[in-house]
């Protein structure tokens, strides 16, 4: 193995007020889920089950997309820095398939860890646990995991259960991605809820997902979003205006779904295998059901631009509704993916759809009147109209996603956005985002709809609701990611 990742660690919590104290030890691995979710999100089916029922990982498959990372609540997945594929504690499975022992399990000293047949009655692991009480980790996410604690301290299994004290800790850097509280020595930390013990010693797991995630959740929200509206106008009984409604719109749709590609391309480890999705597609990951959207709604809009530049409107009004549905789809399928990621609480907010169908409507609206500039809108008051409604949606979904109160860990990262260090962003993406271009596109209808000062108005308003809606994905992504796993 590489330094500086780690299959498994050894984690140490400090419990109690000075003199009764106490360290407590809890080894930290791969849980081996029977329903693991590492598994269902792997789009080439690169994490599988073995024969003896290990999950396993083949290097030759994966694709370094990252997904597993953040749909294992374990924290146990890491990207190798020379495979740059995804690895884990697989129980050292080359050694079980020889009937040799894992070799943790070999070099413990004291018997601490004990691998054994759960399916068989008669085992020694089978027999302990059932004699025993016994804990899990995250049993609340429902993975059936097969690593069994006994005697463990619930705050050494919990990471929202203890904190980094402020004087750092020996051996090791601070987390990041830790609450970190001011401890005194030989004191409980009590000024954070919940906190009942210091972190001494953990592992440093930095975000999976960034930017290039954040930007393409905005990339395919313009991409469906102009074809919305472009939809919208056929509808309204445009569909005979050729450069406006023929050839604009697919040309922009198009050239923002490859932006999204590039962009789910260059976030590969292994961007060379990204044709993997579709010769090794593993049905049960949205990451390949997404593709499929995507070339589903690339092949309508292409016909689309056929149409326009033959000058078909009657294609164009059949084309309409699929158009609308496939657009639709390309900004709303990352919700699904976004639900498979089981680590990551925030993200399995049933808000999260309607969330990017809005966003889908406001990125689409904004690009019409951008492109006000250069062409001419046809109803450019049903585009300003659109922009307020998707705005207007987008600042009452954002509203319950901070009052919701979900698991203890939805809480920390609504926290960290709405209150911690990505409220700059996420407050920003509402005034930016939604605040302004809602008032700017007001003013425009009051000014009216299709003169010069309503273009130059409609122009910042999109502008402004394009880079808000940017700033408020990024917020989402990074506060998801923001509580510790481990």
């Amino acid at each position: 193995m590489p330094l500086g990742v780690n299959r498994t660690w050894v984690k140490y919590i400090e419990t109690g007020t000075f003199p009764d104290v106490a360290r407590k030890f809890n080894v930290m691995r791969c849980n081996q889920c029977d329903d693991a979710p590492c598994m269902t999100i792997c789009p080439t089916s690169a994490l599988f089950r073995s024969d003896n029922g290990v999950v396993d990982f083949q290097d030759d498959d994966c694709i370094g997309c990252k997904s597993c990372m953040n749909a294992c609540p374990y924290d146990a997945l890491y990207i190798n820095p020379e495979t740059n594929t995804a690895h884990k504690c697989n129980m050292c499975n080359h050694r079980l398939e020889q009937n040799l022992e894992p070799s943790c399990q070999v070099v413990c000293p004291t018997e601490a860890i004990i691998i054994g047949d759960l399916d068989d009655p008669t085992s020694k692991i089978s027999q302990m646990i059932s004699r025993n009480d016994v804990a899990v980790r995250a049993p609340e996410q429902n993975t059936k995991p097969k690593v069994y604690y006994k005697g463990a301290d619930q705050a050494a299994l919990d990471p929202t259960r203890t904190a980094i004290a402020n004087d750092g800790m020996i051996w090791a850097d601070t987390t990041e991605n830790h609450p970190s509280v001011p401890v005194s020595i030989g004191k409980k930390p009590t000024d954070l809820d919940g906190v009942v013990a210091r972190t001494a010693y953990t592992t440093k797991h930095t975000p999976t997902w960034g930017q290039m995630v954040s930007g393409y959740l905005v990339t395919k929200a313009v991409a469906g979003g102009v074809m919305l509206i472009a939809a919208l106008m056929v509808l309204l009984g445009y569909s005979d205006e050729q450069g406006s409604v023929g050839v604009m719109p697919p040309l922009v749709a198009l050239a923002f779904l490859g932006i999204t590609s590039a962009l789910l391309v260059f976030d590969l480890k292994q961007p060379g295998r990204f044709y993997y999705l579709l010769t090794k597609g593993n049905w049960s990951s949205w990451l390949v059901k997404g593709a499929y959207v995507l070339m589903a709604f690339g092949l309508v809009t292409t016909i689309w631009l056929l149409g326009g530049i033959l000058d078909s409107g009657s294609l164009l009004e059949i084309l309409a509704i699929p158009a609308a549905i496939t657009g639709l789809a390309t900004a709303g399928y990352t919700a699904f993916l976004f639900a498979q990621c089981e680590g990551r609480d925030l993200w399995q907010t049933p808000l999260l759809l309607p969330m990017l169908l809005a966003r889908a409507v406001t990125a689409g609206a904004a690009t019409w009147l951008i492109a006000d500039l250069v062409i001419d809108v046809p109803a450019p008051a049903a585009v300003l109209w659109a922009l307020i409604g998707g705005v207007v949606a987008v600042m009452a979904l954002s509203w319950m996603e901070t009052v919701s109160h979900g698991s203890r860990h939805v809480e920390l990262a609504v926290h960290e956005m709405v209150k911690g260090k990505h409220s700059s962003l996420f407050w920003g993406g509402i005034v930016f985002g939604t605040v302004i271009p809602l008032v700017l596109a007001i003013v425009a209808l009051v000014v009216g709809a299709g003169s010069s000062g309503a273009i130059a108005i409609g122009v910042l308003a999109g502008l402004l609701a394009l880079v808000g809606m940017f700033l408020s994905e990024t917020a989402f992504v990074r506060a998801g990611q923001s509580v510790p796993l481990s």
